[in-house]
């Protein structure tokens, strides 16, 4: 696998992952990471622009696709939306710290969408979020390895 393909492909599964779409990118980063052949700012860096963007994907869809809600295709099913939007309500925009979480953390990025969050502040918290999310595991993946040995 060359150098730039692995990085695209982390890339793609990051911002797959931050979508609707079903994929991790946690097994490709350690993966990548625990090879040893990469970067590991690189990595976090380009997973955390990946992830990000997908979120901002998210955000579109819920900014201006919200009357499509009720639909077999919208990306969130109505009671998952429901649920986000009742903690959203509750915690307001801080609740997309929580955007890193798996199963309802998108959840959040689209009913950010419908309920109107601004773009910037968006950014602001998705990206604080999802860089964390992915600094963590770095961290843990490089120690891990260290200590193993690898």
């Amino acid at each position: 696998m060359t150098e730039l393909a692995a990085y695209l492909g982390l890339f793609a599964v990051a911002f797959g992952a931050a979508t609707i779409l079903p994929f991790q990118s946690e097994p490709l980063l350690v993966g990548l990471l625990a090879s040893g052949r990469f970067s590991v700012a690189w990595l976090v860096i380009v997973a955390s622009i990946g992830n990000v963007l997908g979120a901002v994907c998210n955000w579109v869809l819920g900014r201006f696709l919200d009357r499509f809600h009720d639909k077999a295709w919208f990306p969130v099913k109505e009671a998952s939306l429901n649920r986000a939007s009742t903690w959203y309500h509750r915690c307001g925009r801080w609740s997309l710290l929580l955007s890193w979480m798996p199963l309802f953390g998108d959840a959040f990025t689209v009913v950010a969408g419908v309920l109107r969050e601004p773009l910037w502040s968006f950014l602001l918290l998705v990206t604080v979020a999802k860089v964390i999310r992915y600094v963590v595991l770095a961290a843990a993946t490089v120690g891990a390895t260290a200590a193993l040995g690898f």
